[in-house]
Order: C-alpha cells, then sequence, then structure tokens
C-alpha cells in the first residue's frame, strides 16, 4: 500500500513542481515589467539604474562577442579549484574533529579564528605572499568554502544514531570500521548540505579575491566597469554571477538526488 501510495504521489508531486515554476517565472516577469516601466516612467538616468532591455542588450553584446567567456572561465576556474581544495580540507578536518574530541578541542579555536577575519583584510596579503596570479583568488575561495563543509561533517558524524553505534560495537566493529560503514554513510546528507552552502560562498569567495588584484574575471570585469561607469554592464556582470551561482547549486542538486537516493527509495518502503 505504501508503494502505490508513492507512485500515485508522483504525478502529484510533478503537477506541483510544474505549477511552482511557472508562478516563479510569472513573479519574475512582473518585476522585470515593473522595473521597466518604473524607469522608462521616472526618467531615470541609465547610469543610475537601466532598464532591463538596457542590460539585456549589454548582456547580449558581450556573450554575442565572446567578450564575457575569458572572464566566465577565469572565474568557474577559480571557484572549482577553490572547492575542491576547500571541500577536501573541510572534510578531512570534520572527519578528524568529529571522530577525535581532543583533535576537536585543539583545532576549533583556529577554525573560528580563521573565519573571524573578514577575508577582504587577507586579500591583500595573499596578493604579496601568491602573486596576482590565479593561486591568490583559489585560496581565498577555499578559505571561504571550506568551513561549512567541516561544520556539516563535524555535526553529522557527532549526531548518528547511539543505537546503531552501540550495535557496531557490539558486532565487534573498530572505528574504522565504524567510521566508514556506519557515521559517513549516516552523514551524507548533512555532508551535501554543507556543499550547497559551499558552492554559494565559493562564488563570493572568487569575486573577493578578483576585486583586490586580477585583470581577468568576472569580480575584475565588474571593477572594470565601475570604473568605466558602465551601469548596464555592471548589471550584467552581475547578472551572469547570479546565473553561475545559480547553476552550480543546481549540479550539487542533482549530484545529492542521485546519491540520496537509495536513502529515499528505503523510507518509502
Amino acid at each position: 500500500m505504501r508503494r502505490g501510495k508513492a507512485n500515485g504521489g508522483q504525478p502529484q508531486r510533478v503537477v506541483r513542481q510544474s505549477r511552482s515554476g511557472w508562478l516563479n517565472a510569472g513573479l519574475l516577469a512582473a518585476l522585470l515589467l515593473l522595473w521597466e516601466l518604473g524607469v522608462q516612467s521616472s526618467g531615470v538616468s541609465a547610469l543610475v539604474l537601466p532598464a532591463p532591455t538596457v542590460v539585456a542588450a549589454a548582456l547580449w553584446k558581450g556573450l554575442s562577442s565572446g567578450y564575457f567567456i575569458p572572464h566566465i572561465g577565469q572565474t568557474l576556474l577559480e571557484i572549482i579549484l577553490g572547492l575542491l581544495l576547500g571541500g577536501a580540507l573541510g572534510l578531512l578536518i570534520g572527519i578528524g574533529m568529529g571522530e577525535w574530541r581532543w583533535l576537536r578541542r585543539l583545532l576549533s579555536p583556529y577554525v573560528i579564528a580563521s573565519q573571524a577575519v573578514p577575508k577582504l583584510a587577507l586579500a591583500p596579503l595573499f596578493m604579496i605572499w601568491f602573486g596576482f596570479g590565479t593561486t591568490p583568488k583559489v585560496v581565498i575561495t577555499a578559505l571561504i568554502a571550506f568551513f561549512p563543509l567541516l561544520e556539516s561533517t563535524v555535526t553529522a558524524i557527532q549526531y548518528v544514531d547511539p543505537l546503531k553505534q552501540e550495535l557496531f560495537r557490539v558486532l565487534g566493529a573498530s572505528r574504522w570500521q565504524t567510521l566508514l560503514r556506519l557515521k559517513l554513510p549516516a552523514g551524507l546528507p548533512g555532508m551535501l548540505a554543507g556543499v550547497r552552502v559551499a558552492v554559494v560562498l565559493a562564488v563570493v569567495g572568487a569575486v573577493v579575491g578578483e576585486f583586490i588584484g586580477g585583470s581577468k574575471g568576472l569580480g575584475a570585469l565588474l571593477i572594470a566597469s565601475q570604473g568605466m561607469m558602465d551601469t548596464p554592464l555592471m548589471f550584467a556582470v552581475v547578472l551572469l554571477l547570479t546565473v553561475l551561482g545559480m547553476a552550480l547549486y543546481q549540479v550539487v542538486l542533482v549530484i545529492e538526488r542521485i546519491k540520496l537516493r537509495p536513502y529515499k527509495k528505503e523510507s518509502d518502503q
């Protein structure tokens, strides 16, 4: 009966998702229309607030001419490398801090201190240490991205069902067997939630690094457009960053659905 109910609910879920998509699209269209009409009726200069049609023209010009492509590629490279570095550090340190209390007590003050310092204050130091290439941006991105995954990993490992841990202990499982076969699989949903947060913050980290130094990347292009007083270009770059962040977030969601599908099947049975 449960299986039949789940199968019967699948079309309803699709209908709800489709309806939600149409509502979101309708709200976006209404907001853009109000923005366009408000700018045209008020006569606000495009230097202050360009209309959506003006922003769209600047966006299309940059994409069709290929002007945006190198900048998008540079920012995407920094995001991916920063995510890989920060994610690996966050996962490894998070596992260690979640599994060993003494390590958690030792490293917690330093981890918190690394996040309490504003990244804009560290960026000039990274430029001095690593130069003005890709490396300092990747380091800043990794520093911002690793904390959400570390915190979610520590929490996921600490709050595994005590009854299941006791069962593994009774069965004679070692610490490593319990970690690999119980704690990590059980904590996977929480860890993936940390990855989702890290992806969004990685975009911020890459842009922060490009603000300080660099001639290529969407953050650097944003600073350049500000210097040229090209407000439509600024809006176009912000839109590109938004789309890039949302696209990466959706990629993580797809990976999460694939990885968590077995857990969902078990809960539906």
